[in-house]
């Protein structure tokens, strides 16, 4: 059955919402100031130049494209798992791993505190878990009774 790519655009925008706003509030409320003071430490003035409009901008747009990334997951991995929450998190899982490896340097360069980068990927997972779940939720594939491309070749 092919992704349904309408619904995937809408659950990934749901879902890239729901991570802005919950990161928003995880990272930037709950350990901004942990993380602002590590990256002061390591260049100061550092945490004022990720504060830009045009920063904040980016990283709203980078949040909804992942949204959209993980619903595509979601969608190819719900004919093998089913729908709900057990393949919406497996696809979060894929995008956090993801994320935890490509963000490792702040760790090793000494950017960030191995336990705020431990509060940072928790955040994160909670994140992806709820977004995924938003998305996936808002994800369907074509109704049972609908014809199919596959059925309609003949």
């Amino acid at each position: 059955m092919a992704i349904n790519a309408q619904k995937v655009i809408v659950g990934g925008i749901a879902a890239g919402i729901v991570m802005n706003v919950l990161g928003f509030l995880g990272q930037g409320m709950l350990l901004g100031a942990r993380m602002n003071a590590e990256m002061d430490a390591v260049v100061p003035g550092l945490s004022q130049r990720m504060m830009t409009g045009a920063t904040i901008a980016v990283n709203v747009i980078t949040q909804l494209v992942i949204g959209v990334l993980l619903v595509w997951l979601y969608a190819a991995m719900r004919p093998r798992f089913g729908p709900g929450f057990k393949t919406a998190a497996y696809a979060a899982l894929v995008i956090w791993l993801c994320g935890l490896l490509f963000y490792s340097g702040w760790y090793l360069t000494g950017m960030m505190l191995a336990s705020t980068y431990v509060f940072v990927s928790l955040v994160a997972l909670v994140t992806l878990l709820v977004g995924a779940y938003v998305g996936g939720m808002l994800y369907k594939e074509e109704g049972a009774g609908a014809p199919s491309m596959a059925s309609a070749r003949v």
